[in-house]
């Protein structure tokens, strides 16, 4: 049985650290890290073989290496690689959406999207001249090459709901057009509630946005890329062109997408701080108890004063924002009802020493129009940051690394996955939750071991 490495007690390291755990081989992709997350290979001085020992959540493998390194009886510290058998396979490549949409955006390098879409690099490994690192990313290159791994590229065979103004998703006259970044096949049936037709077009940009996140098309040489790139998305408008709707609409809009196959609601909207919504609550029990994942933002200091519905409804992952330079957003609401941090961009909060504070960059429409699309630059906030926790909660459920087969007991076991595997920023539950999402860990099928 292998105990927690705690760095706070490394003086005593020999006494804390486990068995070893014999070694063993699994044929497939690597994890783009390229080594086990949160493990590392340990020997001490006058023991015959290394052992293997997990870094408690938070401590990166690179860190918790240099400080046992330090320590007069560590012979040597060195994350737990991974091999891949010397065979011929898939090779997972990088996407080559280039960043913009237009001029010399759209024809600089392959590769550029990691120039802007900062949340979606590793924070931790060996940068190269195409993949950097961010503080603040979520390793979505891990969570692809993990997914293309199993057979199931990005999130394939899941649908995500997306509660929101709408999505440009297809066109409609000259007045509506498609995101040029998203693809006819990527959609399936929605309902606009607020015009009570079957489609659920944006007039906001919000949507859009938010929908580009969890499953913008990659890899096709337009734009920038979306998490969950081959998931279906359900389009279902709750909210109208000001990004109002009602308690009513929404109860509906969760109701619709349960019955019509949505494995995962995304909602970045909140009512009033301590508003009671029973309507929406109920749907939500139902959503729970049909298997649903339900995501929400928590809310944003200035536009609301607490954490608010639904993000506080009935089984549902609260969502707040983190920063480019790995801060807590300083627009993120503390309180309960916060599971875990996500990117949301922007400022950071007051304590964190980065000044880092981009935006989240995803193709949507250009202010005021509905038939025409730009990147723009003011796009921030807990919205922005359920938006990854929806998309990594399809690739989670992709992944396999879920075995749960009972309807409540797959949303429990998905909420598990993300908060085990997420990133502590050593703040209080009620900022932070769990801590940052990672997907390449979240989606990371463990090794095989002969006991």
């Amino acid at each position: 049985m292998k105990r927690l490495l705690c760095i706070h007690a490394l003086a005593a390291a020999a006494a804390l650290l486990a068995t070893t755990v014999p070694a063993a081989a699994q044929i497939g992709l690597a994890p783009a890290r390229g080594f086990v997350p949160r493990e590392l290979v340990v020997k001490f001085e006058g023991e015959r073989t290394a052992r293997t020992v997990d870094l408690r959540k938070g401590l990166s493998v690179r860190t918790g290496a240099a400080a046992l390194r330090e320590q007069a009886r560590v012979e040597y510290a060195v994350p737990n690689y991974i091999a891949t058998a010397s065979a011929t396979s898939p090779v997972f490549a990088l996407p080559n959406d280039p960043g913009g949409l237009d001029g010399a955006e759209a024809a600089s390098v392959l590769g550029d999207w990691t120039l802007r879409q900062w949340n979606f690099l590793p924070w931790e490994g060996i940068a190269t001249s195409r993949l950097p690192i961010s503080p603040g990313g979520i390793d979505a290159v891990g969570a692809w090459q993990n997914l293309a791994a199993v057979g199931r590229p990005g999130a394939q065979g899941i649908t995500v709901a997306v509660l929101d103004t709408g999505i440009a998703y297809r066109d409609k006259g000259s007045s509506f057009l498609r995101s040029p970044d998203f693809g006819p096949g990527q959609f399936v049936k929605g309902y606009d509630f607020v015009d009570d037709d079957r489609v659920p077009l944006d007039e906001n940009g919000h949507g859009t946005h938010v929908a580009g996140t969890i499953a913008e098309k990659t890899d096709n040489g337009i734009g920038l890329t979306g998490l969950a790139y081959r998931a279906k998305l359900m389009p279902i408008r709750v909210l109208d062109a000001q990004g109002r709707g009602d308690a009513t609409g929404i109860a509906k809009g969760i109701r619709f997408a349960v019955q019509h196959g949505a494995q995962v609601i995304n909602m970045s909207f909140n009512f009033g701080c301590g508003k009671k919504v029973p309507g929406v609550d109920e749907a939500l029990r139902e959503a729970y108890s049909a298997g649903v994942v339900v995501v929400a933002s928590v809310g944003n200091l200035g536009a609301e004063t607490c954490v608010s519905p639904p993000a506080t409804g009935p089984r549902v992952l609260g969502v707040g924002g983190s920063t480019e330079g790995g801060c807590l957003g300083s627009y993120s609401l503390f309180g309960a009802g916060i599971d875990l941090l996500a990117p949301g961009g922007g400022t950071p909060a007051a304590a964190c020493s980065s000044i880092s504070a981009r935006p989240i960059y995803q193709v949507t429409l250009k202010l005021g129009a509905t038939n025409q699309f730009g990147i723009p630059t003011n796009y921030v906030g807990t919205s922005m940051a359920a938006a990854h926790v929806s998309g990594v909660a399809a690739m989670v459920l992709a992944s396999g690394v879920v075995k749960a087969k009972k309807p409540k007991t797959r949303v429990d076991a998905v909420r598990r996955r993300l908060t085990s595997t997420a990133r502590s920023f050593g703040l209080p539950a009620t900022q932070q939750g769990a801590g940052l999402i990672d997907a390449g860990a979240a989606t990371t099928l463990p090794l095989k071991r002969r006991r």
